[in-house]
């Protein structure tokens, strides 16, 4: 559900019957980034059963095609070199583009203009007119115009490769150890829900995302699924709990605000 990044529909199902009827399927934005800097009805912790988490899309680390660097370490020095010479492109306040822009500028000590779009789709456009720099984007996004060769990819913000672009390097490999974000998803329901049919939606998801056809098309459009033993509600309410304590100082040390 869309509005207010998601938070208005993420409202319906805390209110919602616990009856198994009514879920979300949110994730980064809705369960995490959002409450740090938006003045929510509900509290994503207190409101909410955790079913499964069940994908993540790492992002790219791109730059304009004429970025006179030929990889991530020398995309660092050059910006080093040249600080508050480049832009950088955002989805806008609260984006995960945004968040993930603020992470690498705090993890590499450069500073960039940032750009803000309404939308992460008008901002990886203007990367490929040339007309900002550089953008932390999701591969998903990226990856067409990777391909295409109209912009340039320095690195994959996961442990592993990307097994649709093998030839980008993870931020381990490139230079920038540590540097992992990926906008995942997982699937909750309002609280109170019998843990009866948190059981049996749990299982029914499970099945789905072992299911040959539905990794396949997973992984086709740069999707990577949780491995099994980190679907269950147990560690859907552990990772969330930890990517609040990760994101929430960097978020609110940025001073984002909503617009």
């Amino acid at each position: 559900m869309t509005g207010a990044a998601g938070s208005i529909g993420t409202g319906q199902v805390a209110r919602a019957a616990p009856d198994g009827y009514t879920l979300i399927y949110g994730g980064l934005n809705t369960h995490v980034i959002n409450p740090a800097f938006l003045a929510l009805k509900y509290n994503v912790l207190n409101d909410f059963e955790p079913i499964a988490l069940t994908t993540t899309v790492p992002l790219l680390i791109v730059a304009k095609k004429a970025m006179p660097a030929n990889n991530l370490r020398e995309l660092i020095a050059w910006l080093k070199a040249n600080p508050d010479k480049a832009s950088l492109g955002t989805g806008g306040p609260g984006n995960i583009s945004h968040l993930a822009a603020i992470f690498f500028q705090r993890e590499t000590g450069t500073r960039m203009g940032f750009v803000p779009y309404r939308g992460a789709g008008a901002a990886i456009n203007d990367l490929v007119a040339g007309h900002v720099d550089v953008l932390t984007d999701l591969a998903s996004n990226s990856l067409p115009h990777v391909h295409a060769g109209t912009i340039r990819a320095y690195a994959v913000t996961a442990k592993n490769r990307l097994a649709v672009a093998p030839d980008i390097p993870t931020v381990d490999e490139a230079g920038l150890p540590g540097f992992y974000m990926g906008a995942w998803q997982a699937i909750w329901a309002p609280k109170h829900t019998p843990s009866a049919v948190i059981e049996k939606l749990n299982a029914s998801i499970m099945a789905a995302l072992a299911d040959p056809t539905v990794r396949s098309r997973i992984a086709d459009i740069g999707q990577e699924i949780f491995p099994p033993e980190r679907q269950t509600p147990q560690a859907l309410a552990a990772f969330q709990k930890a990517e609040i304590e990760k994101w929430w100082p960097i978020i609110k040390a940025a001073g984002i605000k909503p617009e």
